[in-house]
């Protein structure tokens, strides 16, 4: 393996123990909303759970807990929302639970992979990246991990806004280094998608959003391209690349 895909958190713990780097993936939206609070300069803890573990873990980090998006107020405005978070006040940390996004990149880094936050807003920004430091090179493979969703069993369920995202890092590496067959099928799907902003609105999961309230999270998670900041988990937060 040199430059690998897969899904949810299964792949990530059988190709992570032999990746030097893993990206995530988790466009709508825990991916977008890591990148959109990097941004401006916030330390983002990805956690796995939204429970009373989570409120003692952001105490713990001395951090904002975010919480669901049906549960903010106007003195409690963090979300998973990444409208939300780039209108809220910016704290100098936040715990940011996801079943998705927070569970891959914790099994990733339990592995002693350097991990990476990756979206549509700053996939050419996470490819260059990546390129310029060799990952996905045999002596420095790569993994990218679409996080995909959940089916009401708990089972994961596909997510094209997720395969969207990979394939838009896996058709920007530069160089030799050669993609798996999973790989090379993300990166082609990307490179033939004409329009991935209406397919960002009309997927399953965006559609999800706009039937919940929340169209605003689509339109911030389709700004391709648009983001330079590349989120590197440090030392349990994720903090823009140096």
């Amino acid at each position: 393996m040199t430059v690998a895909f897969g899904w949810g958190p299964v792949a990530t713990r059988v190709l992570a123990p032999s990746a030097a780097c893993v990206v995530v993936v988790d466009v709508l939206s825990f991916t977008t909303a890591v990148g959109v609070a990097v941004e401006g300069g916030t330390a983002v803890h990805p956690y796995r759970w939204r429970d009373a573990t989570a409120v003692a873990y952001a105490r713990e980090k001395g951090a904002v807990l975010a919480v669901g998006r049906s549960e903010a107020t106007p003195a409690h405005p963090w979300t998973l929302s990444p409208a939300a978070l780039r209108a809220a006040p910016v704290p100098d940390r936040l715990v940011l639970p996801s079943p998705n996004g927070s569970t891959i990149a914790a099994e990733a880094a339990s592995r002693g992979a350097t991990v990476v936050a990756a979206s549509l807003r700053n996939h050419t920004a996470v490819a260059r990246w990546l390129t310029d430091r060799s990952h996905g090179s045999a002596e420095r493979p790569l993994a990218v991990i679409a996080a995909g969703e959940r089916w009401p069993d708990g089972s994961l369920r596909p997510a094209l806004e997720d395969l969207l995202g990979a394939g838009a890092v896996l058709a920007g590496l530069a160089g030799p280094h050669p993609l798996t067959p999973q790989a090379t099928a993300a990166a082609t799907l990307w490179s033939a998608t004409d329009d991935p902003v209406t397919a960002l609105h009309g997927c399953d999961s965006g559609r999800e959003l706009y039937e919940y309230g929340f169209p605003q999270d689509v339109a911030v998670a389709a700004e391709v391209d648009s983001s330079t900041a590349v989120p590197v988990l440090v030392d349990g937060a994720f903090q823009e690349a140096p």
